[in-house]
């Protein structure tokens, strides 16, 4: 990806002076900065950046700036970036799945932080971590999982034990001497403080089939981004409930929260400018980029419909709005993103579409296919 030095005012001030014909990633550092301050002023308890999201050096030094102390690592990888960028700050590493090499190395850099979500993989944590690393306890958190509540989409489908099995695992860790902790993750884009009340009424009631008072108590990420015109995301009031339901489940024995945003903390950070390519008979937009570049989430998650449409001169264009087809650059069917996108009567061949939120799991599943995928990197003072 090539990288525009420059510092512009905003993205209509990137297309006004570069006439981009490749995709173009702007960020805004201070977009992000104040987003990490206020997951930092109002979850009440230590906040872990999901590195999985946005593995960008300039995210991490930033989230770093900003007063970020804590970071989600889902792989050696991410360890070692952490490791080198951050190396004061805690590694959690919360992928309940790992092969034994990948063990053995967190070992070696000294990760103290671990999820699990079976027995067998209990197992393996047993055989190669040790229960302390100096004077510090080793934490084992067993991640559990219930019925999807107000999420984009499900994580439960491929981690997660139930809440007796969660038990079981939670007193072994005890038992042999760990530190016991719980986590869970309420689904990606979860708009309703409603699911985390819910998870942790259940983490209390595993606390009590298990007879261990948890440490800890890892929320999880699925903190929501904007990306629905006029619904903007309720952190305040999610923060609020995570805090009042803890308080009221276990009172003065709470464990300390901790929390693992991503796409909470990054997304609204970016914006994806993207050009027309044609417009089929009038009909169908094909754009320069799609769903095997910066745009790949939106089948899954839905369309990002905070978009502007500029002209090549960075000005509006204020048609009425219709829903249209959007196809990517590539050969490949597949390539459309979900239903139809509401774009202004006025646009033609040409013209720039900027998604706004697009700074999570973009250009980290840029897969190049078909030859098309180069995308600059810009930064800009603010996204709008």
């Amino acid at each position: 990806m090539g990288q525009q030095k420059t510092v512009w005012d905003n993205p209509a001030d990137v297309i006004r002076h570069l006439a981009p014909e490749h995709p173009v990633m702007v960020f805004a550092p201070t977009v992000l900065q104040d987003r990490a301050r206020q997951f930092i002023q109002g979850f009440p308890g230590l906040v872990t950046y999901a590195v999985k999201s946005n593995p960008d050096e300039a995210v991490i030094q930033n989230l770093v700036t900003a007063g970020i102390q804590g970071f989600d690592v889902a792989s050696p990888f991410e360890i070692d970036l952490i490791g080198r960028m951050a190396p004061h700050a805690a590694r959690h590493y919360h992928n309940p799945v790992r092969g034994r090499s990948e063990i053995a190395h967190a070992v070696s850099v000294g990760i103290t932080s671990w999820s699990v979500d079976s027995k067998s993989e209990l197992d393996k944590l047993f055989e190669q971590v040790p229960a302390k690393v100096g004077d510090k306890g080793v934490e084992i958190s067993p991640r559990f999982k219930l019925p999807v509540l107000g999420a984009a989409y499900d994580f439960g489908s491929k981690f997660g034990a139930s809440p007796e099995l969660a038990a079981e695992l939670l007193a072994e860790v005890a038992r042999r001497g760990y530190v016991p902790s719980l986590t869970f993750h309420p689904g990606t884009q979860c708009t309703d403080p409603i699911a985390w009340e819910s998870y942790i009424r259940v983490a209390k009631d595993i606390c009590d089939m298990a007879g261990v008072a948890a440490v800890r108590l890892n929320v999880g990420g699925g903190f929501p981004s904007h990306r629905v015109i006029g619904v903007e995301p309720d952190l305040a009031s999610i923060f609020q409930e995570i805090g009042d339901t803890a308080t009221e489940m276990f009172g003065d024995n709470a464990p300390a929260l901790v929390c693992e945003p991503g796409r909470g903390l990054c997304a609204d950070a970016y914006a994806l400018i993207t050009r027309i390519k044609g417009i089929r008979d009038g009909g169908d937009v094909f754009l320069n980029d799609g769903v095997y570049g910066g745009l790949a989430e939106l089948p899954i998650v839905g369309n990002i419909d905070r978009i502007e449409v500029l002209s090549p001169e960075g000005t509006p264009r204020t048609g009425e709005t219709h829903g249209r087809v959007i196809f990517g650059p590539t050969c490949d069917s597949v390539d459309r993103l979900p239903g139809e996108l509401g774009l202004p009567d006025d646009a033609v061949e040409g013209d720039y579409v900027i998604f706004h939120g697009a700074g999570a799991y973009s250009t980290v599943t840029n897969t190049r296919f078909n030859g098309f995928g180069a995308v600059t990197n810009a930064t800009v003072m603010q996204l709008s």
